[in-house]
């Protein structure tokens, strides 16, 4: 079954470009991983043997960017689900993680962030 959990980020929270000290990412990784969890279990989402995610980010402009940059966003998002307990943990065993997407922009729209999870 595929769920689809809006985020309410409008930027990557967190990319590979970014340099900072490592409280401040401590500190907006653990914001990543609680807004995972709580949106998982907001949308009723059962506990599965496996779990396909994947993330999508739509931002405001037409601007080039590399979805490898917002894997660390996915990694944080990957362990909140783990921490609402829809599967053990994020290795392959349990989780694939595909490659984040950017969506288009779309004139007149704000960015916006979103998860897919299958269930199997």
């Amino acid at each position: 079954m595929l769920y689809t959990i809006p985020l309410t980020f409008t930027k990557p929270p967190l990319n590979m470009n970014q340099r900072m000290h490592w409280a401040q990412k401590a500190k907006i990784t653990k914001a990543i991983r609680h807004e995972a969890m709580i949106r998982c279990r907001a949308a009723r989402i059962p506990k599965a043997t496996h779990i396909t995610v994947q993330l999508h980010y739509q931002p405001r402009d037409k601007r080039r960017r590399d979805a490898d940059n917002i894997a660390p966003t996915l990694k944080a998002l990957c362990d909140g689900i783990v921490d609402a307990g829809v599967v053990p943990d994020d290795t392959p065993d349990y989780m694939t993680k595909i490659m984040p997407t950017i969506q288009p922009a779309i004139k007149g729209q704000s960015a916006k962030m979103w998860l897919e999870i299958t269930t199997e």
